[in-house]
């Protein structure tokens, strides 16, 4: 099973979020226990920026056993159709190409998708598998 990680659930573990961290942490505990985990360049660059430097970033990232997935052409292009779509249904632009990145690349290159953020990506990728820290057993 490959795991990918969203952003927020990172942010959530890696900056001791009160609210959110220990659901997340245990979400990742899981996953990791199922299989791979993965996250994409631009999870990686959001997440990068908790550090000091990105050799702190690279080695708080490898003590979860975080490997980096870089995007292919196939999940780019899927990106860009998901949020063409969203904009013809008159979705706001509010919501930057980052998310679409991080959904594409869970759909094509991954099993599932590890995020807090499951109202839009149930709604722009019907078809990626999602898993929610909140349910985590």
């Amino acid at each position: 099973m490959i795991t990918a990680v969203d952003s927020n659930v990172l942010l959530d573990v890696l900056g001791a979020d009160p609210k959110f961290g220990p659901a997340s942490a245990r979400a990742l505990r899981v996953a990791q226990s199922q299989g791979q985990l993965v996250a994409c360049e631009v999870v990686w660059a959001e997440t990068a920026g908790l550090f000091a430097s990105p050799v702190a970033a690279q080695n708080a990232f490898r003590l979860l056993n975080l490997e980096f997935s870089a995007m292919n052409v196939e999940a780019a292009l899927e990106a860009g159709s998901a949020w063409k779509s969203y904009r013809a249904r008159g979705g706001p632009k509010s919501r930057v190409a980052a998310d679409f990145l991080i959904g594409a690349h869970a759909l094509l290159q991954a099993d599932r998708l590890l995020t807090r953020d499951r109202g839009f990506y149930r709604s722009c990728f019907k078809r990626l598998r999602l898993f929610d820290p909140a349910k985590t057993p």
